[in-house]
């Protein structure tokens, strides 16, 4: 799905370079839903967060030679809107359904406030927070399936969740980093992923080797570009990565924004 690259440049040397985005605000981020497989578009802050992510990659010199996305709306536009920004909106860009952000299952389209006052802090932090717990699963028939969506008519019913641990969002993201990023990375370009919450916090998890526990603390904040610098083993120089934004942390965040 998405474009084909050309052919590649011949391949670089290390450090190869990897920018994370997630993506900027978006409607239902504004109004505290749970967002999953759901598919709002940007506000408008969320519009200027992703052109000031491009402005930034290009006031440090990133000029990606590739870029990805995942198959929704959110990630597509701030992709966009980046790319514009840094006058690199020409290179090939690919996407992906292995990028798009954690399924939420039943809790897609509920607010989280209520879903707090329902299921009480203890279920509500193992349903957002934990590597290995799946939030309720959306029935096949329900208004908010995914299974009528075009953008997936290609994948089989059984791969189509109705409902994900950060786990499994591990497990069907792996096979596209190294059978579609890596490659691009290893040819020397920038690489620029424009993705989700969760489905960074599953990649930098495979990139800083972080245990089942800890990256129940890990968060990534909206619209802030987190470059990595990778050996010739595709892990980071400097674990963590470093945010381009001054104003957030040094390396990837611990203080918890929203991740959906």
């Amino acid at each position: 799905m998405g474009q084909v690259p050309p052919a590649r440049p011949v391949p670089g040397p290390a450090p190869f370079r990897l920018v994370l985005l997630r993506h900027g605000q978006s409607e239902w981020n504004a109004r505290n839903l749970f967002t999953g497989w759901a598919n709002p578009d940007l506000t408008a802050a969320g519009e200027r967060e992703a052109t000031r992510a491009g402005r930034l990659l290009a006031a440090h010199r990133l000029q990606p030679g590739f870029a990805h996305t995942s198959l929704q709306r959110r990630a597509i536009r701030s992709a966009e809107a980046v790319l514009s920004a840094c006058d690199r909106d020409w290179i090939p860009a690919r996407r992906s359904w292995r990028l798009n952000g954690r399924h939420y299952g039943a809790l897609q389209g509920r607010d989280k406030d209520q879903v707090l006052a329902e299921a009480g802090a203890g279920q509500f932090l193992l349903w957002r927070r934990s590597y290995a717990v799946p939030p309720p699963p959306l029935a096949a028939g329900a208004a908010r399936s995914q299974r009528a969506d075009p953008r997936y008519a290609q994948l089989p019913p059984e791969v189509q969740p109705t409902a994900e641990s950060l786990r499994d969002v591990m497990a069907r993201l792996l096979p596209y980093w190294y059978d579609f990023i890596v490659p691009d990375l290893r040819s020397g370009a920038c690489v620029l992923v424009v993705s989700h919450g969760n489905a960074l916090r599953a990649l930098i998890k495979h990139l800083d080797a972080i245990n089942d526990d800890e990256i129940t603390k890990l968060a990534v904040p909206n619209g802030v570009p987190l470059r990595y610098d990778l050996g010739l083993d595709m892990r980071p120089l400097v674990k963590g990565g470093r945010f381009l934004d001054p104003h957030s942390p040094g390396t990837a965040g611990w203080d918890e924004p929203d991740l959906v």
